[in-house]
Order: C-alpha cells, then structure tokens, then sequence
C-alpha cells in the first residue's frame, strides 16, 4: 500500500505537460464570430470534496434509486460511522478503492459491465460534485450524454432540427412519402473500442489543465488506476460514474476539434457515438478523414465499418431508433429486445417473483423511451398485450 501520510499527493504528483495540439492549456470561446482563448484553473479543492457535507450529498445520489439493494442497506446501517471512515482516507490520502465486480450483459451488444463498491460509488459522486461543474462551463451545447438538461430525447430533437436546415433550410416536407426531395448527407461515426482505449497520460494531462489540485488529480488517477484492462494506462469502466463523465472530458478534445477547427455547423455527439450532417457528400468524406487523423493524436481511431456517410433519405440509425426526415421509429432489435424482456417478465409473474404492478413499472421506462419516437401504436399494442397476459394469470 502506498504512503498514507498528508504529503503524499504533492511529492508523488506526476507532471502532465501541456500537448502542443491543444493552444496551450487554452480553451477556446466564441464571441461576436471570433475565437477568444482563455483559462481559468482551479486549485485548493481537495478540502471541500472530503468535506461531511459533500460526502452527505455524495451519499444521496449514490443511493438514489437503490435504497432496496442490501449493499446500500448495509452501508447506512452505520452511515455515520461509514462517511466519517471515508473521511478520514480521504483526508489522510489512504483511500483504497475495492475491486471492481465485473458482469457481462447483452443489450444488444455484449458489454463488460464494471460494478464499483458502493462506498466507492459514493467517492465517486463526491469528486464529480466538486469538478463536473468547472468542466461542464467548457463542454459545447451539442454534446448531450450524462449532462443536466441533456439526454437522448434532446438529442433527437436537435437531430430533427439539423436534418430540416440541411435538407429545406428549416420547412417540414408536405408529405412522408415524398424521399425524392429529401438532400443532404449525415456522417454517423464511431470510435473504436472507445472505454477501452482511453489513455490514462492523455486524461489525467487534460483534466490537469483545469484543475491544479494536487491532491484531487491523486484522486482522479486512484479511481483510473482501479481498472485493469489488458493494457496498462489504458481503459475505463463501462457503468462507473466517473467513467461517463471522464468519457465526455476526454472528447471535448474532438468536440473542439470538429467545431473549431473543421468548422461543422452540424455536429451532435453522445458518448463515443456522433453525427455531422452536411448538404455535401464530399465535404463529409473529407471531415471522415481529418477526424481519423484527429483522433490518432489522442490514442484513438473511429471503427471504419460503423463509420460511414449515408444520405438522409435513407434513413439514420442513432441512440436506438430509425430516423427518417418526417418520423422515427425504434430500430427492430429494441423492439425484439422489449419483447423478450416482457416474456420474461411474464413468466417471472407466473412464478410468484413478480406482480403485475412490478411488470407494469418495468414497462414505463421502455414505453416513455419509445414515446420520443412515432409509435403511439405499437406502445398501445405492446401494453394490451401485457394486461391480457396478467389478467389471465393468477398471482
């Protein structure tokens, strides 16, 4: 185990050099169309974020949502007793974070979730209280995952307003069916193996140039370091909190990029998945390659085959629906996926496990995500069929 004593962070503090590419440190604002470079660093944090106010509040919204789970039960069995030990590991730089629990789920990809301790859970918040807000004053308007006031019903609806400038400068098409009159092109682009590429030297130099708080980046570096993926310095855990929003931290890089440099006026971005739509075929092809190029600077590259430049007549697949210029619907995997769930649902509720106040609760999160979409009837169809199903049943 490493030192515990209060100087640690200082003398063991890595120094993160500014990277050429990135004006400095300096972070770019638009002003009256001119690009204004400025910065603004943050240092003695460290007290407020071991704070009992601040782990309280962490506290909170760790357990939001999970008061039933008997980990959280557990812990607030003696929560004072838990937040004052938090406390003083923080305090005097000893906090280990335990193991991470690793689970695979198919949805529909097969994805390594990483579970963290709920004590753990609870430092996490308690950083993310503390540094979220300074970052979030530099993240652009078009980057909707895991931020306040964001989310992928905005996104979608920001897609819709995209695909009518490009396509007729703002005006609805009179009829759906009239594809012929619909122009334009929309990169959809992925990065490849995006959680398990990030560079823990690239994220902990970026974060660095914000925050100047020796003992907050020991911190930051502690909760990277917990993942141990193939490669050392590299990855982080897909489920973790701070990996969401380290996640965003991480491509404001190419967020800046794309809207600074390239100049895209059309650019959505949510996680490792993004859009640029355009009039021009060729001027997407041409932003396709530049970003490839970007993204090598920062350890990264976009998966070719997911990558590619479709015309907006066709259709786009985003955030789990199937977007066309006048409707959108689910993409049939989501609607399959539903399906199954609720058939296992169902024989769950013929087993006892489950009642029907359960099964319909579980169906309000699907039915107010498809609601984004035009699909008044198929939710209408789904839930008649789940009330004839449990009407028969006899728990």
């Amino acid at each position: 185990m490493r030192s515990g004593n209060a100087n640690y962070a200082r003398s063991n503090a890595k120094s993160y050099s500014k990277d050429a590419n990135s004006h400095d440190g300096f972070r770019p604002i638009v002003q009256d169309g001119q690009d204004i470079f400025i910065m603004k660093s943050y240092r003695n944090l460290y007290g407020k974020l071991y704070s009992m106010k601040n782990l309280r509040l962490a506290y909170w919204k760790a357990r939001k949502g999970k008061g039933t789970k008997w980990y959280v039960k557990e812990f607030e069995s003696d929560l004072e007793k838990n937040l004052l030990q938090l406390q003083k590991e923080l305090l005097s730089i000893t906090y280990e974070p335990k193991p991470l629990k690793q689970f695979i789920i198919k949805d529909p990809k097969t994805r390594v979730i990483s579970a963290s301790n709920f004590r753990d859970r609870v430092v996490h918040h308690a950083l993310c209280n503390i540094i979220e807000p300074i970052f979030e004053k530099t993240f652009i308007h078009d980057s909707y995952a895991n931020r306040k006031n964001k989310g992928t019903h905005a996104a979608l609806n920001r897609f819709d307003q995209f695909k009518r400038k490009v396509s007729h400068n703002g005006k609805l098409l009179p009829s759906a069916k009239d594809n012929n009159m619909v122009y334009g092109y929309v990169l959809k682009a992925d990065i490849k193996h995006y959680f398990d590429s990030v560079d823990h030297e690239i994220m902990m130099r970026t974060i660095s140039r914000k925050i100047q708080d020796e003992k907050v980046l020991w911190l930051t570096e502690k909760i990277l370091d917990n993942h141990h993926y193939q490669t050392s310095g590299k990855g982080m855990p897909i489920g973790n909190l701070t990996s969401q929003f380290f996640a965003n931290v991480y491509l404001n890089e190419l967020d800046y990029f794309i809207k600074h440099e390239l100049k895209a006026k059309y650019y959505i971005r949510y996680v490792d998945d993004f859009v640029i739509l355009h009039k021009s075929k060729e001027a997407l092809e041409l932003y396709k390659a530049q970003i490839n190029e970007f993204l090598k600077t920062i350890k990264l590259e976009l998966h070719m085959q997911k990558s590619k430049v479709i015309p907006l007549h066709k259709g786009v697949n985003l955030l789990g629906f199937r977007i066309f210029y006048k409707y959108k619907l689910p993409k049939k995997s989501n609607i399959r996926r539903i399906e199954h769930r609720i058939k296992t649902f169902i024989g769950m509720h013929g087993k006892g496990i489950m009642n029907k106040e359960e099964i319909l609760e579980r169906l309000k999160g699907w039915d107010a995500y498809a609601a984004h979409g035009d699909t008044y009837k198929l939710r209408k169809r789904i839930l008649r069929k789940v009330l004839k199903v449990l009407q028969t049943k006899p728990h």
